[in-house]
């Protein structure tokens, strides 16, 4: 407590702390909207198995609006990067030298949990258990890293991303949404994969955004007189009336597209339905988005407000400091207590919308909280002591070189598990490629932050 004080004390009048607090309120409703929706069973062969529970209740299926909060995530993200960058050039340091510093925050905490898995997977392997059936439970541990696939492009990405919003501003993320438009109308009149770029198209327009807010907070050196007017101005529009008319718009918008249109209304997968907003992100997702960006605009003075009170401050700081890691294991502790609970032979397995299983929620979620601290206890300072170098790289080719191996490899591992079934026979329950490529990658970067090519 005394070392939050201290923070929250010396936290500069320029940060942005609502950015802080929207990272934070993202990630635990990440977190509750995924423990909420589980729905626990048995297969034929009497083992415990997941599934979500949206498909039952297509009544909740419109709080997926509100719910479905990756958006939030990318746009805070794109706000960080940006201010993040723009401090790093101002220290005299280059892009490559950023990318090596900002890696350390994204890859400590992932690597202990793909290392923990894999022990753990090894172990279950000796001692018997199927190969399928340890790849299943891991793979449903692993679902949260899907996301952090998306972000370790977003980041490498932001030099060249910035610079552009910087010289066109706005049209960027336009230009994104119509691309993401083209993917929609692509897998609408054929395969679902003619839409894959979406992946890329749909979070970089939320992240571009982000740009454009840390350009509105006046953070940003914009030289009075040069912002462009319409279109190409870099400040994104903060005022209530804007944060009115992008609320009014997303959600116009998100009836037109899925009430009238051929959008499923949830945000969020449903078993069943042919498209998906979110895998990839679809021109609803991205209406969903305008109009929780407006919510985030009319919200956005009351909460600077509270936000001066340092008791709420040290509470956002709190979580910060291990939202990754908060984000990481949250779906380990539902495989924890689910064994757990097997194990005893108490676990409960009502019906999915009935009293019984509604009754069920409040313990459910009580006991994943026991267990999730307790994992954030062990792991979090994994995280929470991460430090930041800030040594500046010279720019030599090959500190270039080696931070793309180092980026490509930790992307293309998590993609790689990502892609691999969650019935593969994987003896660690991970598969090998994603093993080796993840850790070279992450060995690479790890080097490059010791200053390891610089010796000698």
């Amino acid at each position: 407590m005394r070392r939050l004080r201290q923070l929250a004390e010396r936290t500069p009048p320029s940060r942005e702390r609502y950015a802080d607090l929207l990272r934070a309120l993202a990630i635990a409703m990440v977190v509750l909207g995924h423990w909420l929706i589980t729905a626990i069973g048995y297969d034929r062969a009497g083992r415990p198995t997941g599934q979500s529970a949206l498909g039952y209740l297509p009544w909740a299926w419109p709080i997926t609006w509100v719910a479905q909060v990756m958006p939030v995530f990318f746009l805070v993200g794109g706000y960080a990067n940006g201010a993040a960058l723009t401090a790093w050039r101002k220290r005299g340091g280059n892009a490559t030298g950023w990318l090596i510093d900002r890696s350390s925050r994204l890859i400590r905490p992932t690597t202990a949990l793909l290392v923990i898995l894999a022990i753990s997977g090894g172990i279950a392997r000796l001692r018997g258990a199927n190969p399928s059936e340890v790849r299943t439970v891991i793979w449903f541990a692993t679902i949260p890293l899907w996301f952090l696939v998306a972000y370790l492009v977003m980041v490498p990405l932001t030099p060249a991303m910035y610079a552009l919003h910087r010289r066109v501003g706005l049209v960027v993320p336009l230009v994104l949404v119509g691309l993401v438009a083209l993917g929609d109308l692509g897998r609408i009149l054929g395969p679902a994969n003619l839409a894959t770029a979406n992946y890329l198209f749909g979070w970089l327009a939320v992240h571009q955004l982000g740009f454009a807010w840390y350009d509105a907070r006046g953070a940003s050196p914009i030289e009075p007189g040069r912002d462009r007017p319409g279109l190409r101005r870099r400040r994104l529009p903060t005022s209530r009336r804007a944060g009115a008319v992008l609320l009014l718009t997303g959600l116009v918008a998100l009836v037109l597209l899925t009430v009238v249109g051929p959008y499923p209304v949830a945000m969020l997968n449903v078993p069943g339905e042919r498209l998906n907003n979110t895998a990839p992100p679809s021109v609803a997702l991205l209406a969903a988005a305008t109009a929780q960006l407006g919510l985030i605009l009319l919200l956005q003075n009351p909460a600077r407000r509270w936000l001066r009170r340092s008791g709420p401050w040290q509470t956002v700081l709190a979580v910060n400091a291990v939202v990754l890691t908060v984000f990481l294991w949250h779906l380990t502790a539902v495989v924890l207590l689910i064994g757990l609970l097997n194990a005893l032979g108490v676990l409960p397995t009502p019906t999915v919308g009935t009293a019984a299983w509604w009754a069920w929620r409040v313990p459910w979620l009580l006991a994943l909280a026991v267990v999730l601290a307790g994992l954030v206890a062990v792991f979090g300072p994994i995280e929470a002591r991460t430090r930041r170098h800030g040594r500046a790289s010279t720019g030599r080719p090959v500190h270039t070189a080696l931070v793309t191996i180092g980026y490509a490899g930790v992307a293309a591992g998590l993609l790689i598990n990502s892609l691999t079934p969650k019935s593969a026979a994987e003896p660690l329950g991970l598969p090998a490629p994603t093993l080796v490529a993840y850790l070279v990658g992450a060995g690479v970067l790890r080097l490059l932050r010791s200053g390891w090519e610089n010796r000698g």
